[in-house]
């Protein structure tokens, strides 16, 4: 069974819920989108309507003006001096008093009569008087085409108004330019007299505004505040979905590897007993014979080629007894024997046991730990496990360095730290190190971290293989707390 038949058959399992999840952050999308569009639409519809009315406030004040005008002031002016002349003091005052009084209350900042040469002939701020140049585009539309119109002017952009809590007075105004007629009634739109100037004044509308702003907030808020529920309800969904889809695969994966490794194993420990068989006996006699020559030549002539022959005889030999070891461990994993054991004196031993080679190396060997660290484990298993991983350094190594080993207890867990300042684990490797057979090394058989793990495995422990971000390789071996008692 190959890793990509594995992937095909978890894969299908995983596109299911692919989609939809695909179809609920769509969903997701569309609803916020929506909402956004509406209350955008909502917003806007509001501001229109409010500026609507408005305009038909200042519309009804213009025509108020107006008639005021036209019967406080043009007519009694018309009738008592024959002509109006706004130069005279007594003309000004009575046309400033009527406008003055029309206006009170009504948030108007200015009010200005432009004659036909769109001079300022009125005004309420009395120095623009008789200044030309001040009558803009719409004052001229309004004296060619009799047609009043409205301008809002906002002193403060629209997103920095929005975020803003309350505004300055005078933060947004009306512009309202009204033909001025000789004759007006005022329940009818026709008008009945001809142009005798041009009405424009400016009202402060920043409450009106506001207001305008505040339903707008209101509106653009319950939106998102609806739509931010949708969205954790439907991340809850997912993760909750993410959480059990991955479990199962979790489970799958884990049955399927088990499987995998178990017909592997079945396969490996019948062509390995028969190895066992044939190659460990006659392996034996060769290794202890070489033995026995090699010291008897020693003692004759140390430095003889016959002397150096039967080393290399017994070095291979011991390394080929290591090699069916190793394969005789891989089939036939012992079963641990679980007893309180201080893992620090594991450690301890082993550092003892290495350290001529530590010391032959140049390495230096940093303990971190206190005594008394207790976990439930086979001493020799676990010793053994320690061993091929600190030798697996030392290799890593190959000269100077150091290797650091730390153990925390916490949480009803220890931790075992293995760490070394050689070059780490190739990223393209870390997923193939557990692998049977898998080696990065000329020589070996791929069976050491494999025997790790599943000395390991055999305690409950996990072990995590990474790189430190300062360089070197990282182990990290998690045991369960022996329970006190």
């Amino acid at each position: 069974m190959t890793n990509t038949d594995q992937h095909k058959r978890t894969a299908p399992a995983a596109s299911p819920f692919q989609l939809v999840k695909l179809l609920s952050w769509s969903f997701f999308v569309l609803i916020v989108g929506f909402n956004l569009m509406l209350s955008i639409f909502l917003a806007d519809y509001a501001r229109h309507t409010l500026m609507k009315k408005q305009e038909e406030f200042a519309l009804l004040l213009a025509e108020n003006l107006n008639h005021q005008i036209f019967q406080r002031f043009t007519l009694p002016t018309l009738i008592g001096f024959g002509r109006i002349e706004l130069r005279q003091k007594a003309q000004f005052e009575r046309l400033d008093k009527t406008v003055r009084s029309t206006i009170h209350s009504f948030h108007v900042i200015e009010v200005r009569i432009y004659d036909f040469e769109q001079t300022v002939a009125y005004s309420t701020n009395a120095a623009l008087v008789g200044l030309e140049g001040l009558a803009g585009h719409t004052v001229k539309a309004a004296m060619d085409t009799g047609q009043h119109s409205f301008e809002v002017i906002n002193f403060n952009p629209t997103y920095r108004a929005f975020l803003r809590p309350e505004l300055e007075k005078g933060s947004a105004i009306m512009r309202t330019v009204y033909t001025l007629r000789a004759e007006r009634r005022l329940d009818t739109p026709e008008r009945t007299g001809p142009i005798i100037g041009v009405l424009e004044f400016t009202q402060d509308i920043t409450d009106v505004y506001s207001t305008v702003l505040n339903f707008q907030r209101i509106i653009i808020l319950s939106s998102l505040l609806s739509s931010l529920g949708l969205f954790f309800m439907l991340l809850l969904m997912i993760r909750r979905a993410d959480r059990l889809a991955a479990q199962r695969t979790r489970e799958k994966e884990m049955l399927e590897r088990d499987l995998h490794q178990s017909e592997k194993m079945a396969s490996m420990g019948r062509m390995v007993s028969g190895i066992a068989h044939e190659i460990r006996n006659p392996l034996g006699i060769i290794r202890s014979s070489a033995e026995l020559l090699l010291g008897k030549s020693r003692r004759e002539d140390p430095k003889s080629s016959h002397t150096r022959i039967l080393q290399a005889i017994f070095d291979e030999s011991k390394r080929l007894s290591r090699t069916v070891n190793e394969f005789l461990d891989y089939a036939r994993p012992k079963a641990p024997r679980l007893e309180p054991v201080d893992v620090t004196q594991v450690l301890d031993q082993m550092a003892v046991f290495l350290e001529s080679k530590l010391q032959q190396q140049e390495v230096e060997l940093a303990r971190e730990y206190a005594p008394g660290v207790l976990i439930m484990a086979d001493r020799d298993l676990i010793y053994r496990a320690f061993y091929n991983l600190v030798a697996n350094a030392l290799e890593a190594l190959n000269g100077p360095g150091k290797i650091r080993i730390s153990v925390n207890a916490a949480a009803g867990q220890v931790m075992v730290n293995i760490e070394d300042s050689g070059t780490g684990f190739a990223p393209e490797t870390l997923e193939k190190l557990r692998d049977p057979f898998f080696t990065t090394k000329d020589s070996g058989t791929g069976l050491g971290l494999t025997i790790v793990d599943t000395i390991l495995g055999g305690h409950g422990a996990q072990m995590h293989l990474g790189n430190n971000p300062e360089g070197g390789a990282r182990v990290e071996i998690i045991f369960p707390a022996a329970k006190a008692g």
